[in-house]
């Protein structure tokens, strides 16, 4: 933890992991600056339009470091061509607009940037530190473009991260559909059930983008993911032993395409991510296993 109180900019902090990590840095006695799109309605507010490229470098006067969370919903609907577009543009805007911006300003700004798992695509039984190549798929493309949207603050000089990010583990998000599943006994395999998991919990994802804030000389992609992966079947037959109900129905891959459509693709995915740079730099985890982080998502969504 930093023994220096920090202004700290978010973008994208109404959403699951953005308002969780406002209340951390806040109650460790940072200053918090939340970037919005609509008239700012206090004064750690700041308006911008990141679609149209627009943000006052001197509304983020004073802040050391800065996290980039915005962008749409991977999971919120069906990938049509018009949400893929929105997926992309999303996240390359709000960090072309945020890179620029900064690289305006004088000092020694801090960026973690938001990315995902995703880079490295459908990778069976490989084991993928922060070495391995991207993938081919949609979602390697996106994560490829989304962190290249950076380079206007590396070209500045400064420190960034890139927060590759696995499933979070937490009472809302993607858990807020599997939990009702699980609590019917339905929560068997997806496809086979042999896909790897990488997973982490909202504590920990948390915790992790404070350490990055924290220790800039971490530069470039970060495994933002708990230390023991698990295959997909394992997790639902834990949760539903937590829970007391069977996990045993399986969820065929025609229907998870039917009901899904090609987002069931990164549904049945495989990555088994090895967080190499988050270990090496000292970072602890809370929830190391994944029966411990499935605790915490039951408490959570009481």
């Amino acid at each position: 933890m930093s023994d220096t109180r920090q202004r700290v900019a978010i973008a994208g902090s109404s959403g699951l992991i953005g308002d969780a990590l406002s209340s951390f840095l806040r109650n460790r006695g940072d200053e918090v600056v939340h970037l919005v799109r609509r008239e700012p309605e206090s004064p750690h507010e700041v308006e911008w339009d990141p679609a149209n490229g627009r943000l006052d470098p001197e509304s983020l006067g004073a802040v050391t470091a800065a996290v980039n969370l915005a962008g749409a919903g991977i999971g919120d609907k069906r990938w049509t061509d018009q949400y893929k577009r929105l997926l992309v543009s999303s996240r390359v805007d709000s960090t072309r607009t945020l890179a620029t911006t900064l690289a305006k300003l004088d000092g020694d700004i801090r960026l973690v940037n938001g990315s995902a798992m995703g880079f490295y695509g459908d990778r069976g039984e490989d084991v993928l530190d922060e070495t391995e190549p991207a993938g081919s798929a949609f979602l390697s493309d996106l994560v490829q473009q989304w962190e290249a949207a950076a380079q206007p603050a590396i070209d500045a000089g400064y420190p960034v991260a890139y927060a590759r990010t696995g499933l979070v583990f937490a009472g809302g998000g993607m858990m807020e559909r599997v939990l009702p599943l699980a609590k019917f006994g339905l929560g068997g395999p997806l496809g086979s059930g042999r896909q790897w998991w990488s997973w982490i919990t909202l504590v920990d994802e948390v915790r992790a983008l404070a350490h990055l804030i924290d220790h800039p000389e971490i530069t470039g992609p970060v495994n933002v993911v708990a230390p023991n992966p698990e295959r997909q079947k394992d997790v639902m037959r834990v949760l539903g032993r937590l829970l007391g109900r069977p996990a045993v129905l399986p969820a065929p891959k025609p229907a998870l395409r039917l009901v899904l459509g090609e987002l069931s693709s990164d549904i049945l995915s495989s990555q088994r991510l090895d967080p190499a740079v988050l270990r090496e730099s000292g970072f602890i985890w809370e929830h190391e296993n994944v029966e411990s982080g499935l605790r915490f998502v039951l408490r959570d969504a009481e």
